[in-house]
């Protein structure tokens, strides 16, 4: 199997159509796990995928971690 088109930088006018479909809230998330994981993908564009995933991951937990904390002290706030 040929590697090397996997292996071509990426343009910076798809680079501006990857960021304009990652800001479609469902789609660009979807697509971040098709560019990551998908076996077609250019090399450079999966691993900002995969990398924008683990942020996204970060993120997420972070938000938990806060509200968590915040609703906690809001119900013994209310107790």
């Amino acid at each position: 199997m040929d590697n090397s088109v996997n292996q071509v930088p990426v343009k910076t006018g798809e680079w501006v159509l990857t960021f304009l479909i990652t800001a479609i809230p469902v789609v660009g998330f979807i697509m971040l796990f098709v560019w990551a994981f998908g076996s077609g993908s250019n090399e450079s564009k999966a691993n900002w995928a995969k990398a924008a995933l683990i942020w996204f991951a970060i993120v997420i937990g972070i938000y938990v971690l806060f509200a968590l904390i915040f609703g906690a002290a809001l119900l013994s706030a209310l107790s």
